[in-house]
């Protein structure tokens, strides 16, 4: 069951993933704002039959409908018809959702702050708030093709919400530059890390599953469109061991994944839960942000990156305005397979140096969530209202 909470005003998240899904940069923010307020939490909106396509969706119909999941954290599961991405059905899933988070404002009895939408839906009037923020997370509209939502809609959202929104941050400089055409008062509030959490990874336990020998090069993070197979591919080329972990998405490159996953020197773990990450980048050496070039990941901020320099690894990266942006002598960016392969050589062969371990901490520290949520909460006022923070889980 939810806790009600008290007079304090409440910060009403509208996500574009579930509390259930990979940590996207919407949840970071949600938990740092919970240092400060209730933080009501709405997933997208799911139907009865969201688990024949994503078992995440299974447990979220077990459960209440509205429960605390985190301290200080409410989860709203809004369930609707099925086929919400067809357009006469969008509607209706957009109308019970707007009932479904009201009626849980009223029952949560908070006066609202702020509301956070992390997504192109027109929700940020979906309860009387002062405060109506777009959380631009990713270039909504060059991401159509990775999420199979029309373009047309996505366009028309983007271009509603940049003109209806109080305050508009995004997470990347790049995302900035490609919105100020719309909107000049654009905030940047880049991704973070959580720094003290991956600094733990030098003193985890190697996972059981892992079966490679060192040294190893890994990539965390989900091997889908966005990622350069070739990267991978000439890594493994060199045959060096190199270990992958995390989901994979069905339709990217079947037969070619499978020739890779199949190599001796490569594993495949799947899918592990977010607190397990720390031991997975303690066995790894060298981590790698192999991303394509294409509209979608140039205004990206790819979180493994700072998440590899957290746990204290030198980090090989695809050429990228937010690798650019970081300005840091630990990330090696490249442009070519070759060189992201011959890169990745070069920092396995040389041996692990305790200081540069610490200075890469120290400097992923510098760009933790805590910051970032510090910085959010001076642009929501927050600072002052709610000095004393609840901790997070």
């Amino acid at each position: 069951m939810y806790a009600s909470s008290d007079s304090r005003e409440l910060a009403v998240v509208m996500a574009g993933t579930s509390w259930d899904g990979i940590w996207m940069p919407e949840r970071h923010i949600a938990l740092q704002l919970a240092r400060r307020l209730p933080v009501l939490w709405v997933d997208p909106p799911i139907s009865y039959l969201s688990p024949l396509r994503d078992p995440t969706a299974r447990q979220a119909l077990r459960e209440e409908r509205l429960r605390e999941v985190s301290p200080n954290v409410t989860r709203l599961s809004p369930v609707t018809v099925p086929g919400v991405s067809r357009p006469l059905l969008r509607e209706i899933a957009a109308r019970q959702t707007r009932r479904a988070v009201r009626r849980a404002v009223a029952e949560l009895g908070s006066p609202v702050h702020c509301t956070i939408v992390a997504s192109p839906a027109d929700m940020l009037d979906v309860v009387p708030s002062p405060r109506r923020v777009l959380y631009g997370t990713d270039d909504f509209v060059a991401g159509a093709g990775l999420t199979g939502t029309g373009s047309s809609w996505l366009q028309r959202g983007t271009r509603r919400q940049l003109a209806d929104a109080d305050l508009v941050v995004v997470s990347s400089p790049a995302l900035r530059e490609k919105w100020l055409p719309s909107r000049p008062d654009i905030e940047v509030v880049p991704n973070g890390c959580d720094a003290a959490r991956f600094a733990a990874a030098e003193l985890a336990r190697a996972p059981a599953d892992i079966e490679l020998p060192a040294p190893i090069a890994g990539f965390a993070g989900h091997m889908s469109e966005r990622i350069d197979l070739a990267m991978l591919e000439a890594v493994a080329a060199t045959g060096v061991s190199l270990l992958l972990v995390g989901p994979r998405q069905p339709s990217f490159e079947i037969s070619r994944l499978d020739r890779l996953l199949a190599l001796p020197n490569v594993q495949w773990v799947g899918p592990k839960p977010f607190d397990q990450m720390p031991a997975y980048m303690g066995a790894i050496d060298v981590g790698l942000t192999p991303y394509v070039r294409s509209d979608f990941n140039h205004s990206s901020f790819p979180l493994k990156t700072l998440e590899y320099l957290a746990a204290g690894l030198p980090t090989v990266a695809s050429d990228l305005p937010a690798h650019r942006w970081l300005g840091t002598e630990h990330v090696t960016i490249v442009q070519e397979p070759e060189e992201f392969a011959a890169a990745v050589q070069v920092l396995l062969r040389t041996p692990r140096s305790r200081s540069e371990a610490s200075a890469r901490r120290a400097f992923a520290a510098r760009h933790s969530w805590e910051s970032r949520g510090t910085e959010l909460a001076r642009l929501l006022d927050l600072a002052a209202l709610h000095p004393s923070p609840a901790p997070i889980p």
